[in-house]
């Protein structure tokens, strides 16, 4: 059975034809995130280190509102737009995993908006 997560934000947000995250006997799989406002469904551009830290807010939002924290993030899916900024991020993404690190991909891709990152996982969440 598949339930649909929702992190808390204005009803007026709006997403396209996919899901923000999907729990599934467990596992929570969320769908790829960017830095956006999750107030006003703008894309907040910035700097390597600022869309990242958003991102991963975002990401956390989801995973609390199934229950779950950071620590319960197994996977990670990383598409940086200019891969030379991968130590810039690295900096940031390692603020958000303490103990046993999400096995993890990082690569360069072409991501809409203008955007300099985004980042989809997967979580087990406790029962």
């Amino acid at each position: 059975m598949k339930k649909i997560v929702h992190p808390k934000r204005d009803a007026a947000f709006v997403t396209g034809a996919y899901s923000d995250a999907i729990l599934v006997d467990g596992f929570l799989f969320v769908s790829g995130q960017a830095s956006v406002d999750f107030g006003t469904s703008e894309f907040k551009r910035g700097t390597i280190e600022e869309e990242t830290r958003r991102t991963l807010d975002n990401i956390k939002a989801i995973i609390e509102a199934a229950g779950g924290t950071m620590d319960n993030v197994v996977k990670c899916t990383v598409h940086l737009a200019d891969i030379n900024e991968f130590d810039r991020y690295n900096k940031v993404y390692a603020d958000y995993f303490t103990g046993i690190k999400p096995a993890r991909i990082t690569v360069q891709s072409v991501l809409a908006e203008g955007l300099k990152v985004e980042i989809d996982c997967i979580a087990k969440i406790p029962s």
